[in-house]
């Protein structure tokens, strides 16, 4: 164990998270997402949902302030009345984390998946809201 590392970051979420360079993509998925079929590197973070999660990884992960939205969200599906009240509990947290933070890339279903079968890494985690599913991409770390 290391001081100040979140309980809810495993050693192989640490790991993955150290190992990424800038540009490179991480997943944070619900409980619904194919995460084992896309995922090209999987964690587990079952039993936790993608808030705790995310504001976990950004006490230690920088955002790319080099592309204009370097989060993503899936795009509800045409047709599918569900308005994702989560989101707005993700721009909060990542506004704690940087405040430079502009909103959310929209990225259409399948693109949403095809991109995360590219992303160095995905967390599986046990959220059930609908369409929690975020893509980070992380920055430069500057001291």
């Amino acid at each position: 164990m290391l001081k100040g590392i979140p309980k809810i970051i495993s050693s192989e979420l640490m790991k993955i998270l150290m190992d990424m360079g800038h540009g490179d993509e991480i997943v944070i998925a619900d409980g619904n997402f194919p995460a084992t079929a896309y995922g090209q590197r999987l964690v587990k973070c079952d039993g936790h949902g993608v808030p705790e999660i995310l504001d976990a990884i950004l006490k230690f992960f920088p955002l790319d302030v080099y592309v204009e939205r370097p989060a993503a969200l899936m795009e509800v599906v045409p047709g599918d009345d569900t308005k994702p009240v989560i989101w707005e509990e993700y721009d909060e947290i990542i506004k704690k984390h940087d405040s430079t933070f502009k909103g959310f890339e929209s990225v259409e279903r399948f693109a949403f998946y095809e991109r995360a079968k590219k992303a160095f890494a995905v967390a599986a985690t046990g959220e059930s809201a609908l369409y929690a599913n975020i893509i980070l991409k992380k920055g430069v770390v500057v001291d």
